[in-house]
C-alpha cells in the first residue's frame, strides 16, 4: 500500500488540472462576445496593383466559412472588433532564364504582410508583423497562349495567408 500511495497523489494532483485543448470555433484567448468582425481593406505599402483587395476577400471568406461570426467589409463602429491588415513587402525574383529568349523563365512571389484583430475596447487580441509567404510561377514562352501567371500566383497566397492568418486567430497563436 505505501507504494500506491505516490501513484494516487500523482493522479489527485493531475486531474483537476485539466488539459489546454479547447473546442473548435471557441478559441481560448477570444472573448464569447466576439460576434460582430469589421474587416476594412487592408493597406498596402507596395507597388502590387489590388494585392490589398485581394487580401482582404481572401481573408473574409476564410472568415466567413470557418466562424460563425457575422463579418462586415468595411470600418463598423458597432462591430465587436477590427482586424486591421497591411501589405508590407511584394518582392518578384527570377529564379530561371530561358538561354534561348534571354528572359526569365519562373519567378519567385514573396509577399510580407502584418494583422492586427483590435477588440472595440483598443484592446489587441491577437496581433502577427511578419506574416511571409513566397510563390513560384513561370512564365509562358508561348505568346499564342499567353496566361499571366503572376496574378494567380498573388491569389494562391492571398488564400495561403489567409489560411494561415484566421487559423492563427482561432487558436490563439
Amino acid at each position: 500500500m505505501s507504494r500506491l500511495w505516490p501513484v494516487l497523489l500523482s493522479l489527485c494532483l493531475l486531474v483537476p488540472s485539466g488539459c489546454a485543448y479547447h473546442v473548435m470555433e471557441t478559441p481560448a484567448q477570444l472573448p464569447q462576445s466576439l460576434q460582430t468582425v469589421a474587416v476594412p481593406i487592408f493597406a498596402n505599402h507596395t507597388n502590387a496593383y489590388r494585392i490589398d483587395t485581394d487580401f482582404t476577400q481572401a481573408v473574409i471568406r476564410q472568415l466567413t466559412a470557418r466562424t460563425t461570426w457575422h463579418i462586415v467589409n468595411h470600418l463598423d463602429p458597432s462591430a465587436n472588433a477590427t482586424l486591421h491588415g497591411a501589405i508590407t513587402s511584394f518582392k518578384v525574383v527570377p529564379l530561371t532564364y530561358d538561354n534561348t529568349t534571354g528572359r526569365s523563365s519562373s519567378f519567385l512571389v514573396t509577399i510580407t504582410a502584418s494583422i492586427t484583430l483590435t477588440a472595440r475596447n483598443h484592446k489587441i487580441l491577437y496581433r502577427n508583423t511578419s506574416y511571409r509567404f513566397r510563390e513560384q510561377y513561370e512564365e509562358t514562352q508561348n505568346l499564342a497562349s499567353f496566361i499571366q501567371e503572376d496574378s494567380a500566383a498573388e491569389r494562391r497566397l492571398a488564400h495561403d495567408f489567409a489560411t494561415s492568418a484566421v487559423s492563427d486567430i482561432l487558436e490563439s497563436f
